[in-house]
């Protein structure tokens, strides 16, 4: 089934436009609400002591980790690498919706019901991957309220960065929204010290996931290098200056 576009009044029917302008240049508020984690509870830790219903797997770059339409009966925890989250219609039109890291869940949706993937995730780089069987993660949720509070944290964080993402599609420029892109690969807006090198990653992905064309994409690459927001060096440095392209108005 193809996914029309909301409308703003649809999304935001108490919140003016020009208020909704203002919604996708929060990456300040972002970072405060992440930073705010529960205290002593440490993912990696804790998933070491569940017993059972519990496997890591290595995932080369570009290997699927599950497709949409497939069974729905496990989260999973990312350790160490980057995931892609998409969509396809039944036009066969693809849409990247999410990139997330390590210390992120995803694929949560099976909690909530959901019997079949609603998208496919798949590995953005090498990545190690914690699979959590849902029936393990339904009697955790309940047992141990520290990764009860942790999980709904993430959840919480995960709706407002969908909001922020959809509404960042529909007010903002396309160089403002790569440049937003850029910031949160770079972990900017994260708890801890943010990580200056974004993992190789194409032209044409960051197309897919700003909604433009490669040429746009290349266009407003070369742009940053040269006003000195990003720089170039095996790999890519994100500066903070690059902020001055969100906040811009």
């Amino acid at each position: 089934m193809a996914c029309s576009l909301p409308t703003p009044a649809e999304i935001y029917p108490f919140v003016s436009a020009a208020q909704i302008c203002i919604l996708p240049t929060t990456l300040e508020a972002s970072r405060n609400m992440k930073s705010q984690k529960t205290p002593n509870f440490d993912p990696k830790s804790f998933l070491a002591k569940v017993n059972g219903g519990k496997k890591t797997t290595n995932y080369p770059k570009n290997r699927p980790i599950f497709l949409q339409g497939d069974s729905a009966d496990a989260i999973f925890y990312i350790e160490d690498g980057r995931v892609k989250i998409t969509v396809v219609s039944n036009q066969g039109k693809e849409a990247v919706i999410g990139i997330f890291g390590p210390g992120d869940f995803f694929g949560e949706g099976c909690l909530a019901g959901l019997p079949l993937r609603m998208a496919t995730a798949t590995a953005l780089s090498d990545c190690s991957i914690v699979r959590l069987e849902k029936r393990v993660a339904t009697r955790v949720i309940h047992d141990d309220p520290r990764f009860a509070a942790r999980f709904l944290s993430y959840v919480l964080s995960r709706n407002i960065r969908i909001e922020e993402d959809l509404v960042d599609q529909l007010f903002n420029s396309s160089e403002k929204r790569l440049a937003r892109v850029l910031l949160l690969l770079a972990n900017f807006g994260k708890e801890g010290r943010p990580e200056k090198i974004v993992p190789k990653m194409s032209q044409e992905t960051l197309a897919e996931i700003v909604g433009t064309t490669r040429s746009r994409i290349s266009f407003f690459m070369n742009k940053f290098r040269k006003l000195g927001f990003i720089h170039y060096n095996g790999g890519m440095e994100v500066h903070s200056s690059l902020m001055n392209v969100v906040l811009h108005d």
